[in-house]
């Protein structure tokens, strides 16, 4: 069906203003023609700034009311807060023209009625001025018929992933039970057929705001940031007519935390994962946390331990007496800090299972020991003392991280997907150590039950349904 509507602006950057609500209705419905930009001054005498308008032919099968209501959204998004009559204002949608509808007063508003007659020769008998000064027709007009993106591209092949990272946004999320505002970072992907030139960049950020207004406006649910993922995906994948979408959000947010000894509390920050898939088959996703804390090197502490025990003898110990004091000591080793993620996949009837702080606490007991922002010298004592009584490789990281999902969640099904991965940031070499597993509980499990090497596990690319790529890299 064809509708008709009229859209002007007199606050602001008034055509940037009237681009943007164009491009949100482009979500809702298809655009058609669109007329040149007119100027006119403010209708009865209402002063302020002078407005720019357009008229816009939209291809729609919804619903009057319903139409009305994407109208009053689009202009809530892109700024309008009065609904004053003959307020100034960043954006104004009149609805022209619906079916056999049409406005009452479109003939007493040439403002609308003429641009629309440029658009619909129909509607000429309207297009009068009837005393009222006649706006002025702006020396260049702006049609969207031409679409660059939606043409044949000059090399005829199809992209996997086409997109925008590093996108910052401040979202509100629920983690554990709690409300928490985050900023937030979003890389949102899509894939690119081999007749389309490109995809539509802006799009992605309006995207990310319709999708989060709607986890918001949910009441169902709590605004978990797999929803927030999974809720994107698929508008991506709807508004962009791809096949498929990828959507990952990386966000910061902190947990009280109490020094060991000397009880200081304080907030230790950490951050959140979420990544979601989605194409026609539905949508997949994954959370996690990652966390830094430190390790201890065994192999140099062994080293140590080994000097240290034939300087004992031949200082005049016995071995059995330089034995029990290498127990009952520290022994020295170089340490570094490092930086642990976990990622779980889980069902939707599984999904509130998942709490960030138990996945943190996952992380950070893998490793040799917890670090804090706020250490008093006894709380480093305490630190480096356990650190070195309980020596990591940066394997034994990872492993650690598996062990302890396949227990902290036990009861969740063999489906279940995991990934563990740790960063150790080398103090005495000049590189980084690095190690990361993959696989579903069962896979996991059959190792732990047979001891015998599970050689094909199913990776985060295969579990999500999308291609074989690293979507989570190795440098955190």
């Amino acid at each position: 069906m064809h509708v008709y509507i009229g859209i002007g602006s007199n606050l602001g950057d008034r055509q940037a203003n009237i681009l943007a609500a164009l491009q949100r209705l482009r979500a809702y419905a298809r655009i058609g023609r669109v007329s040149a930009f007119y100027e006119s001054e403010p209708a009865d005498n209402a002063g302020g700034p002078a407005f720019l308008n357009i008229a816009a032919q939209i291809d729609t099968e919804v619903s009057r009311p319903e139409f009305e209501r994407v109208m009053r959204e689009v202009e809530l998004a892109v700024g309008r807060i009065s609904n004053t009559r003959l307020a100034a204002r960043p954006i104004d949608i009149d609805l022209l023209a619906f079916g056999e509808w049409t406005h009452p007063q479109l003939a007493h508003r040439p403002y609308n009625a003429i641009p629309l007659a440029e658009i619909a020769p129909q509607f000429a008998p309207f297009a009068k001025s009837n005393g009222i000064a006649a706006p002025r027709r702006r020396a260049r007009s702006l049609h969207f018929l031409a679409n660059r993106q939606e043409e044949m591209p000059d090399v005829r092949l199809s992209l996997n992933r086409v997109g925008v990272s590093r996108v910052r946004r401040i979202v509100q999320l629920e983690v554990d039970g709690q409300p928490r505002v985050f900023n937030g970072e979003f890389t949102m992907v899509a894939d690119l057929a081999p007749d389309k030139a490109g995809v539509h960049m802006s799009r992605f950020s309006e995207i990310l705001e319709e999708a989060t207004l709607d986890v918001l406006a949910a009441t169902s649910e709590p605004a978990r940031i797999e929803r927030l993922v999974d809720a994107i995906a698929r508008h991506i994948v709807q508004s962009q007519r791809a096949i498929r979408a990828d959507v990952r959000l990386r966000a910061d947010f902190g947990l009280e935390r109490w020094t060991p000894v000397s009880g200081k509390r304080g907030e230790e920050i950490y951050t959140l994962v979420g990544i979601a898939h989605a194409d026609e088959r539905g949508t997949r996703r994954v959370v996690g946390v990652e966390a830094e804390g430190m390790t201890a090197c065994p192999c140099a502490q062994s080293m140590v331990r080994e000097h240290s025990l034939h300087t004992l003898m031949e200082a005049g110990f016995s071995e059995a007496d330089a034995l029990r004091a290498l127990d009952a000591l520290p022994v020295a080793t170089h340490n570094q800090r490092g930086r642990g993620a976990v990622l779980l996949g889980v069902d939707d009837d599984h999904a509130d299972a998942l709490l960030a702080e138990d996945l943190v606490e996952i992380v950070e007991s893998s490793m040799s020991s917890e670090t804090y922002d706020l250490l008093k010298r006894p709380d480093e004592f305490f630190i480096v003392n356990k650190a070195h009584h309980n020596p990591k490789f940066v394997e034994d990281v990872v492993r650690g991280i598996l062990s302890r999902s396949l227990d902290m969640y036990a009861d969740l099904p063999g489906d279940t997907f995991v990934f563990a991965s740790q960063v150790n940031y080398e103090s005495i070499h000049k590189h980084d150590a690095f190690a990361e597993a993959f696989g579903l509980f069962s896979e996991f499990r059959e190792e732990l039950r047979t001891g015998t090497y599970v050689t094909t596990k199913t990776d985060l690319a295969t579990w999500l349904g999308t291609r074989p790529s690293p979507v989570l890299s190795a440098s955190p």
